[in-house]
């Protein structure tokens, strides 16, 4: 169930606090399995909770220790809140800190469905050049874009296939184009993103409900893939991509899952050597996220295919969940 309700507005508890007057958010897949399943793992929703992550805003006040944003700075919002004294952020690893308080994560922290949010300092990245708050809010999955490719390794020259074509799928896309992939394979079960990927100059796109993919990209490329992005969070995406892979391939799995458990072939993963690399979220990719949208070196502009206002937001969680008119991104503007 979703409803919208009346609220106080959040004040400034501390010196580095930002309060951020909203202006557009992206539905991410996982507010959506919030909505539907109530959960993703052990992150159970308690009613009332607002989900949402991705968004940028305006500064309207801000604490006295704040120096790096000022009262009517446009900034994305990194929804990452980190404990800075953990095992894991000693040592560099911050997305997986062990006190993390994550926007919109069940027993973290109440997300950004809400006119205005009160954030720390470190979360508030101006937008520089001409960058819009779409810019900002699509950031944050463009930063994971970024990040899964930087963790795959060197992928430059190299062929690789992204299964599941969503906002995600496209953000590791256009990072790994950017990052000099060689051929670059795409497939999805929805043809307008299929059209979409057409549009950023892939290589081959392919509808597995549709084509035999595995078949397809084999006859392609007889040797294998060497590097498979899974972003769809599909049983049957990981089988064809053990499928799909060379020997000595790599398999990155981006997308979150509605089961508890992945199933991989012992015979096949074994015998070809793969390797496996599961990704976290983001780390320290949302300012590379910023710059390469500012530079040109990215461009976004293909990605976000549907508007709501506030007001709008079930309906916009419905056709996002429903996967419908060929959604990509839904954006609800404030």
């Amino acid at each position: 169930m979703m409803e919208m309700m009346e609220v106080p507005e959040p004040v400034l508890q501390n010196p580095g606090d930002v309060k951020i007057k909203l202006l557009t958010l992206g539905i991410c897949g996982s507010d959506v399995h919030y909505y539907t399943r109530g959960k993703i793992g052990s992150q159970v929703v308690k009613y009332p909770f607002a989900v949402g992550h991705e968004c940028a805003g305006m500064v309207v006040e801000t604490g006295p220790y704040v120096s790096a944003v000022k009262e009517g700075d446009i900034i994305a919002v990194e929804p990452s809140m980190w404990c800075g004294k953990c095992d894991q952020c000693l040592s560099g690893r911050h997305h997986t800190c062990r006190n993390i308080k994550f926007l919109g994560c069940p027993g973290q922290a109440e997300g950004a469905l809400s006119e205005y949010i009160v954030m720390p300092e470190t979360s508030c990245i101006p937008l520089p050049g001409k960058l819009t708050a779409d810019h900002g809010a699509i950031s944050e999955p463009l930063s994971i874009g970024i990040y899964s490719v930087k963790k795959a390794g060197e992928i430059r020259g190299k062929n690789i296939a992204v299964l599941g074509f969503g906002p995600i799928g496209m953000s590791v896309t256009l990072a790994a184009k950017s990052a000099g992939a060689g051929a670059v394979f795409v497939t999805d079960k929805i043809d307008e993103r299929l059209a979409i990927a057409r549009k950023e100059n892939v290589a081959f796109t392919a509808n597995p409900a549709k084509e035999d993919i595995v078949k397809k990209i084999k006859e392609a490329l007889p040797l294998g893939v060497d590097f498979i992005f899974e972003c769809c969070g599909q049983q049957e995406a990981v089988d064809q991509a053990v499928e799909i892979l060379k020997p000595g391939g790599s398999l990155i799995i981006v997308g979150i899952p509605d089961t508890d458990r992945w199933s991989l072939s012992v015979d096949d993963t074994r015998r070809k050597e793969l390797s496996v690399q599961f990704i976290r979220r983001q780390l320290n990719c949302a300012e590379t996220a910023i710059e390469m949208m500012n530079s040109g070196a990215i461009d976004i502009s293909n990605m976000i295919t549907h508007r709501f206002s506030f007001e709008q937001t079930k309906e916009a969680f419905d056709l996002v969940e429903g996967y419908c008119d060929g959604v990509m991104k839904a954006m609800i503007d404030f």
